[in-house]
């Protein structure tokens, strides 16, 4: 497993995909993020972190398993898509953008895309069950992209995307009633966790009774 920051390097293209029973063979075109990968790592393609099975000068290799194609878009992908590419974080390097870990919690459609001085402000929709990790000015992923929510509604959030992001991801690309794989914040859940597991030590009885004692040997 890669980490990654949501600052994409390039946006590469899908050369070939091969669709089998038990999953998919995906060949990507690239160039940039090649440089200093080898067989074995991690690259995020939307934002899914897979592995290098193969590459060359400029192409490299994935293998999808079910569960990821269900999970996310690439299903919809086909040959001449393209497709927002980072590769793992190297120890060192600046984390620019925000702790992205490249696993789908869900995908999302684009509502709108409006033009706000020399931004863009795009609205998405989200599952309702991830809701609860998305929060005004906080962090989250789209198709690999680290954004800040800029807008918050019940069912979707905004984004602002400066002229930069939205030349050089694929944003600019996108239709209404596009779907995009969505990624909350990693710390939005851990917190989530411990807080569950915190109602669940404060409502288990307490054991240390005299009986306890007793059979200890106190």
């Amino acid at each position: 497993m890669g980490i990654f920051t949501g600052l994409i390097i390039e946006v590469g293209r899908v050369r070939r995909v091969d669709r089998r029973a038990e999953g998919a063979y995906f060949v990507f075109a690239a160039q940039q993020v090649l440089a200093g990968t080898r067989i074995g790592d991690s690259i995020a393609i939307n934002g899914i972190d897979l592995t290098v099975t193969e590459m060359g000068a400029d192409y490299f290799t994935a293998d999808v398993s079910l569960e990821t194609l269900r999970r996310s878009t690439l299903n919809e992908l086909r040959a001449g898509s393209r497709v927002n590419l980072e590769r793992a974080l190297g120890v060192g390097e600046r984390l620019g953008g925000h702790m992205v870990q490249g696993h789908v919690d869900g995908t999302g459609e684009l509502v709108s895309t409006t033009r706000e001085g020399n931004a863009y402000r795009l609205r998405f929709r989200f599952p309702r069950e991830l809701g609860r990790y998305i929060a005004m000015k906080g962090s989250i992923c789209v198709d690999g992209i680290s954004l800040t929510v800029a807008g918050l509604g019940d069912d979707w959030f905004e984004v602002a995307v400066i002229p930069h992001t939205w030349r050089e991801t694929t944003l600019a690309e996108l239709h209404s009633g596009d779907r995009v794989n969505l990624e909350v914040d990693v710390l939005a859940k851990y917190v989530e966790r411990l807080l569950q597991h915190t109602e669940r030590a404060a409502a288990a009885p307490n054991k240390l009774t005299m009986d306890y004692l007793k059979e200890q040997g106190y």
